[in-house]
């Protein structure tokens, strides 16, 4: 089966020297959504980050500087939860994953989960949200 460009196939044990890293359950305040009042008192977001990298010369010299320092990328999620507003998750999520691979050169592979367990679409549910996935290099189309 052939995937679409922006359906990567996301790295498996075939793919010699790509490992996974992931930083999950980042949860901000941002003021995201369709409706004013979302944007005006604003509501919890959960976000799951997952990337792929070469971690070998991280190994091999056991130096922070070789790697991709989780810190600064948590921070850097966190921002931009925080920051500008968007109608739709699907735009924070593609927001994330792009300025993620622009901000980060060891990122091969990017997978975003944005939750928004508080939406406002009355009756009970536990979840929603969305998964994006891009692979290095990015382009104006969303492609991979």
């Amino acid at each position: 089966m052939r995937l679409s460009p922006d359906r990567p196939r996301l790295p498996s044990s075939d793919d010699e020297g790509l490992d996974r890293m992931f930083l999950h359950g980042v949860e901000v305040h941002g003021r995201h959504g369709v409706f004013d009042f979302e944007r005006r008192a604003g509501q919890r977001f959960v976000v799951d980050v997952d990337w792929w990298l070469a971690t070998g010369a991280a190994v091999a010299s056991d130096r922070l500087d070789a790697t991709l320092c989780y810190k600064r990328l948590h921070d850097r999620v966190v921002a931009i939860i925080a920051g500008e507003p968007w109608s739709l998750i699907e735009t924070l999520a593609d927001a994330l994953v792009r300025t993620l691979l622009t901000d980060f050169a060891a990122i091969e592979i990017v997978r975003v989960t944005v939750h928004k367990p508080d939406a406002p679409i009355g009756g009970t549910f536990a979840d929603v949200g969305i998964t994006m996935a891009r692979r290095r290099p990015i382009d104006r189309d969303g492609a991979g």
